[in-house]
């Protein structure tokens, strides 16, 4: 059952992500010829920030498509990290793309242009409907999954984007206020940056193979040594294969020296506190009797 679920979520996650692309490329034409046509730079800068979404939002598909395939002898955990690859990716583009705004909007502070309001208003809108659709397709999907929350995180900052530059047409034509366009890009650059930098150390966190920050190592010792039958735990390694799995390695160090079938049992005792208690999908324990000379909890050489 729970396989199932695992491939209706990935194709509903497909779908989701192949309608935004096609929606996110629309949105960039046509906010690059209404942003040309009326001269708003906060226009021609969500066209550039649309189209990095759309190279995000593929990236994040192949990923997906990738991760499907299975184990194999030379990938033996799979190819899930295709998406934390492609989340990773996707930050650092979102990075660049608030960095480009701050220097478009820079220049465009220190000479202000007329702009044709009622122009950049009604693209503004579309693009902001088109915008609110793609978000919403991947809302629920961006919660458990680094990669769809990067994509998501793209259409969240687009959907801003949009907004921002809606009220800057209503001010231009209201009051011909001109600054408010690249003062509003400046708010959608910090936005982009703050997501974007936020994304980047979780996958680099991931690739690194850190300890989720969720998971106090002393915590999961004082539970494993809690147990009767052991001494010690001890040459710990714990880190993400992706967003939603923990492995967990380690050296367990019996008070009595047991017969095999007697230690597997207090494995299995283990492995299912760990699973329960702290979320642990993968367990790989050696069981000893004393004959590690080195105990430290983290093994200070490999």
């Amino acid at each position: 059952m729970s396989g199932h679920l695992h491939h209706h979520h990935h194709v509903t996650e497909k779908k989701g992500l192949l309608i935004s692309v096609f929606l996110n490329l629309g949105i960039t034409l046509a906010e690059v010829a209404g942003g040309l046509i009326s001269g708003s730079l906060s226009l021609l800068s969500d066209a550039l920030h649309n189209f990095n979404d759309t190279v995000a939002m593929v990236a994040s598909y192949v990923a997906i498509k990738l991760s499907e395939k299975e184990h194999d002898e030379k990938r033996t955990f799979g190819y899930r990290r295709a998406q934390i690859l492609a989340a990773l990716m996707n930050s650092i583009l979102l990075i660049v793309a608030a960095l480009l705004l701050f220097r478009e909007s820079f220049f465009r502070l220190i000479n202000p242009e007329p702009i044709r309001g009622y122009v950049m208003l009604g693209v503004a809108v579309v693009g902001l409907l088109a915008n609110l659709i793609s978000v919403l397709l991947l809302k629920s999907h961006a919660s458990h999954n680094l990669n769809i929350r990067t994509a998501y995180l793209h259409l969240m900052a687009d959907t801003l984007s949009s907004v921002a530059v809606v009220l800057g047409g209503i001010a231009i034509i209201l009051w011909n206020w001109y600054l408010i366009d690249p003062i509003l890009t400046v708010l959608i650059g910090i936005y982009i940056l703050k997501e974007g930098i936020g994304a980047f150390v979780e996958s680099v966190e991931i690739l690194m193979e850190s300890v989720p920050a969720e998971l106090d190592l002393q915590e999961v010792k004082r539970a494993v040594e809690s147990l009767p039958e052991v001494e010690n735990i001890h040459h710990l390694h714990v880190w993400r294969l992706d967003d939603k799995n923990v492995l967990l390695e380690a050296h367990i160090d019996l008070k009595s020296d047991v017969t095999i079938s007697v230690a597997d049992t207090i494995r299995q005792k283990i492995e299912s506190l760990l699973r329960k208690r702290f979320g642990i999908s993968h367990v790989t324990l050696q069981m000893e009797f004393n004959s590690c000379p080195e105990k430290s909890l983290i093994r200070k050489s490999l």
